[in-house]
Order: C-alpha cells, then sequence, then structure tokens
C-alpha cells in the first residue's frame, strides 16, 4: 500500500493520541466476565465489528484489540498523492443506498463528496484495440445546462445503440439492490446468520451466485448480445478486473456501482474505519501481523510476527485469508480461493492520442474503457484531475503490471508514476461455494466469508454487523437488539433510513 511518509506520520502521532494504552506486552490476559475479543484486520470490516459490538452490547463491555499489519488503518481503503493531490486508490466508490456507509459519514461527522455536474457527465469511450465502438460527446463545460444537454443526448446515443435493453438491465439492477435493501431491516426481526448461505437465502440473492452474470442476463433478462458484450463487460472489468463470466450476484453489484449518485468520502474513504476505531473502545496494534491462532479450550492464543502473545474468548478474522499465512489449531476448513489483483497505475503527465490513432488529445474520451480481449493491456484509462491541457493526472487500471516501456507508448508525457498492485477482491466463479462465517464451531468468526457473494465496502460492514450480532448471541447470550440509548438510525429500517439522508 502506497502511502508519503508524511501521512503516516500523521497517522500513527493520531493513533498515539487516541489510543495511549496500545500494548507491547507479550502476554494480554484475559478479561473474565468482560471477556477479550480480538479483531485481526482494521479495514472495514474490522471496525464494522467493532462498532457494532459496542453499539449493540448494553450489558457487557469487552474489551476489544484490533490487529493491523500495516502501519495504517483502513486496509483496501487508501489513497494515494500525486503532485500534492490525494486520491482514493484502493475502494473508491460507495452507493446512494450504502446505508451503513451513510450512517458512518453522519456518525464520524465526514462530508460526503458527490460529483459535480461536468464530473458525472464524463465522456465514455469504448475500445477495441483498434479503435472506439462507442464513444460519447464530451461537454467539457462548467455550465451545468450545457452538461444536462450532453449527457441527455448521450443517453439517447446510447439507447439507440442497446435499445430497451438499457431498461431491462437496469430493472435488473434495481431488483437486486431491493433484496438487499432488507439487510437493514429492524434488528427486531431481522435474524442473526450462521451462514453466508441462509443469510443470502433469506434475501433472496443465493440463487444468484449458482449462475454467472452472462448467463443470467442472457436467460433470465434477456439482454440483447451487444449491450453484453460492450457495456456490462465495461463495467465488470472495471469494477471487478473480471469478465461477465463472474458469478450473478456480484455482477448484479458491480452494475450497480456504475449507476448515478456514487459517491465518496471526502478526504477518502479510509476515514470510516479510522473513525469508528476511534470511537469504539478499542486498543489497536498497529504494524503487528498474527500470524497463529490457536484454541486453547477456555481462550484462543494468538501469537504475532512481533513474538508477542494474546489471549482472547474471541477471535474474529477481518481479513481475506487467501494470501495470508496465519497457522489455525486445530486447522479450519476454508474453501480454496484465488484472489483477483488489479493493479492500479496513477500517472500525472499527458496521455498520447497517437496511441489510440488521434491527433489530438481532447478526441481522447475521459474515460477510456475496453472490451474483453487478452492482447488489450489494460482495462481503463480514467482522468481524476486536469490542471491545464498539458498537466493531468490519470488512473489506470489493468490485470498485469503496466511496465515503463507500454506507459510510454500509451503516455507522451509522464512527470510522476505510482503502481499500486491490490488483492482486491475474489475471482468470482459460479456457482460459488462459500467460507463459513463461524470457522471452528466456537468462537472463531471470518468476516471476509460473505466476499464470495459481492466485495464492496458495503457488504463488508454488512457481514460485520451479522457478525458483531453472533457474537452477542452466540458468546453473551444477548440478544442483539437496539437498546434504548441507540441512535435510531444506527438500527432502524432501511425505509426510515432513506427518508433520513
Amino acid at each position: 500500500m502506497f502511502m508519503l511518509p508524511l501521512k503516516i506520520l500523521a497517522l500513527l502521532l493520531f493513533f498515539c493520541l487516541t489510543f495511549p494504552h496500545i500494548s507491547s506486552s507479550t502476554t494480554t490476559p484475559a478479561g473474565g466476565d468482560d471477556a477479550t475479543v480480538c479483531i485481526i484486520g482494521s479495514g472495514i470490516g474490522g471496525s464494522s465489528v467493532a462498532h457494532f459490538l459496542r453499539q449493540y452490547s448494553t450489558n457487557h463491555h469487552p474489551k476489544i484489540l484490533i490487529f493491523e499489519r500495516h502501519a495504517i488503518v483502513g486496509g483496501r481503503m487508501a489513497t494515494v498523492t500525486i503532485g500534492g493531490d490525494a486520491f482514493e486508490a484502493g475502494a473508491s466508490i460507495l452507493h446512494p443506498k450504502n446505508y451503513h456507509a451513510s450512517n458512518y459519514t453522519d456518525l464520524l461527522n465526514l462530508t460526503g463528496k458527490i460529483p459535480s455536474s461536468s464530473e458525472s457527465s464524463i465522456s465514455l469511450g469504448i475500445w477495441d484495440g483498434n479503435g472506439f465502438v462507442v464513444k460519447t460527446l464530451n461537454a467539457n463545460s462548467n455550465w451545468g445546462i450545457v452538461n444536462k444537454i450532453v449527457s441527455f443526448f448521450n443517453g439517447i446515443y446510447l439507447f439507440m445503440r442497446y435499445g430497451f435493453s438499457l431498461v431491462k438491465m437496469e430493472g435488473f439492477v434495481d431488483d437486486t439492490v431491493n433484496k438487499f435493501l432488507k439487510y437493514y431491516e429492524g434488528v427486531e426481526t431481522r435474524p442473526v446468520f450462521e451462514s453466508v448461505e441462509e443469510m443470502l437465502k433469506w434475501a433472496g440473492l443465493f440463487n444468484l451466485t449458482g449462475k454467472s452474470l452472462k448467463e443470467e442476463l442472457v436467460d433470465g433478462v434477456k439482454l440483447a448480445p451487444l449491450l453484453i458484450k460492450e457495456l456490462v463487460t465495461v463495467i465488470t472489468r472495471i469494477n471487478y478486473g473480471q469478465s461477465v463470466n463472474i458469478s450473478g450476484l456480484a455482477g448484479a453489484v458491480s452494475l450497480a456501482g456504475s449507476g448515478g449518485g456514487l459517491w465518496a468520502v471526502e478526504g477518502g474513504n479510509w476515514q470510516m474505519a479510522a473513525g469508528l476505531i476511534n470511537i469504539s473502545d478499542v486498543e489497536l496494534h498497529l504494524h503487528e501481523e498474527i500470524d497463529s491462532i490457536s484454541y486453547l479450550g477456555a481462550y484462543y492464543e494468538l501469537k504475532s510476527t512481533k513474538g508477542n502473545a494474546y489471549s482472547c474468548e474471541v477471535t474474529v478474522v477481518a481479513t481475506p485469508l487467501d494470501e495470508l499465512s496465519i497457522q489455525f489449531s486445530p486447522l479450519v476448513s476454508v474453501p480454496m480461493r484465488q484472489l483477483q489483483h488489479t493493479h492500479a497505475t496513477f500517472v500525472r503527465g499527458l496521455v498520447n492520442p497517437v496511441y489510440f490513432g488521434l491527433k489530438a488529445v481532447s478526441e481522447i474520451p475521459e474515460l477510456v474503457a475496453t472490451i474483453e480481449d487478452p492482447h488489450l493491456p489494460f482495462t481503463s484509462i480514467s482522468i481524476l484531475k486536469c490542471y491545464n491541457e498539458t498537466d493531468v493526472t490519470y488512473k489506470v487500471f489493468s490485470r498485469q503490471a503496466m511496465t515503463d516501456a507500454l506507459l510510454d507508448s500509451i503516455f507522451s508525457v509522464r512527470k510522476e508514476t505510482v503502481r499500486i498492485n491490490w488483492g482486491a477482491y475474489p475471482h468470482y466463479k459460479a456457482p460459488e461455494k462459500f467460507a463459513p462465517f463461524i470457522l471452528d464451531g466456537k468462537h472463531l468468526y471470518y468476516v471476509n466469508a460473505f466476499e464470495n457473494a459481492a466485495s464492496t465496502m458495503e457488504t463488508s460492514a454488512v457481514a460485520a454487523e451479522n457478525i458483531a450480532r453472533l457474537i452477542l448471541s452466540r458468546f453473551f447470550g444477548k440478544d442483539s437488539s437496539c437498546p434504548s440509548d441507540t441512535k435510531r438510525t444506527s438500527c432502524s429500517s432501511a425505509e426510515a433510513l432513506h427518508s433520513d439522508m
């Protein structure tokens, strides 16, 4: 994960001041009746577990330890700084109906950032290696009315190309989103789920994990092949780095991430994790990697690469196990899963129009996306910020690392280049197999089991809330309904949350 040293120092100072009781002892004893809950991972999943444990606990106040192997919190939420400007490097966008993220933003006094009219009406080009098979108009205007007019004509252009399949696709996405909204129903009536399958079946989403997105769109929704080949493929490639052969639910979530009203947290989405940890009375261990978890009867012993050992009655794994080497004793059974790596390359400079067979930079769309073709070296190129006509910051997504030679052919000028390799999300393949939420039948929990359904900041928060309720019901024997003094926005139904936005 790339961060400038200044930001790392600032974050370390922030957490040292906020969490003065960070421990360096070799053994942390159990907490008696107020048990110790250890959470591995400080991303949106781990921080959300801590938050909901505090939110739903009235009679118990467990000691919560969070372990983060990096020097900063946030997991796959991170920013990168280019030329003094910070840009999202990991999880970037939030859907308008991501109610947990919306509540976090309000609770933590963060600011939601919604794209301006000019940013939301950017021009799109779909590149097939030889030319642009789709190319929308570029408003390039500071006048909102002009951008709306251009957006209107672009809509007509896309409708002329894809027809009513666009309407069918929107209906498919809306239906999926409406089913997902069941996870925001009041906890008084919403069950606590002990498995991912149970959780998905309750919301009516499980069947989508049993077939590919392409199968669902062809056989079920009956979309036009051209729309699937071009626009749907572009969306799944950008959002998940994969083709339309990904499983159906992940594909539907990907399509939802291309709609209107998308937003982010001003200053970086990582602030949600940092803020939740800050308000949840957590003992935070930065730059401490857990390399073994052993069940010793009454508690789990966690050992770190620093040589420290910790006793925890409850342990939560809130980071993907796929590329970690944690040793479990006894062994746990988790289905083999491959992570899809996305290479994010940030370039400050100027794209080369000759690469695309064009004469001027102004002819290149602001978002260049690609169809599914193994010979194409990148997934997308998008403009993050335009300083002037010859100085622009771009983000390039690709499945493989971008070499200097390749970048020099795509860009005529490169003032600054930053490369990040993310183990970003699972490699989806239907029918999906799910790891258990409860890894050992006792009190070892796995938030990221839900990622085989779909991987977003919000799905991690939804899974984490269920894990917190599982812990309270199974370990403390407590019904995780809202305490009377809890803020309404944290426990209310989806309808109430929506009316508050």
